[in-house]
């Protein structure tokens, strides 16, 4: 079972893709955060999933925050984070190519989505091994 955890502030986009993911494969578990702060709780109470879908304009926290509070924690930095948002300029789009595991804008192909997920759930496999 892989564990996706999907962190967004907006309700219906976590119920979306949460039904999506879970649609896609039976092998799919997904966890919902709808903040940022949420999504450091559920790493801290050892609820590690195998792939974070982290939006970026959220707020209290936004996602480059949480993202950074991941990345500076020896036990969550090695889970691939791929940045969903809607956010499409040119910064946000390079620095989250550059810093996450990969960047995909909403709206998302469900195809896309898909061949993402299982591109970076079959790398970080391998690197496991």
């Amino acid at each position: 079972m892989k564990k996706i955890m999907v962190v967004d502030d907006n309700p219906d986009h976590l119920h979306s893709i949460k039904q999506t993911i879970e649609n896609m494969d039976d092998d799919y578990r997904v966890t919902c955060a709808s903040s940022g702060i949420r999504c450091l709780k559920l790493l801290e109470n050892n609820e590690i999933p195998d792939l974070i879908l982290l939006d970026i304009m959220m707020p209290k926290m936004n996602g480059w925050e949480t993202f950074k509070t991941i990345q500076e924690n020896s036990s969550w930095k090695d889970i691939p984070v791929v940045f969903l948002t809607a956010r499409t300029d040119d910064f946000a789009q390079n620095a989250g190519s550059f810093l996450a595991t990969d960047y995909i804008e909403k709206p998302f192909d469900i195809d896309d989505l898909k061949k993402r997920i299982e591109k970076v759930l079959k790398k970080n496999n391998s690197e496991v091994l």
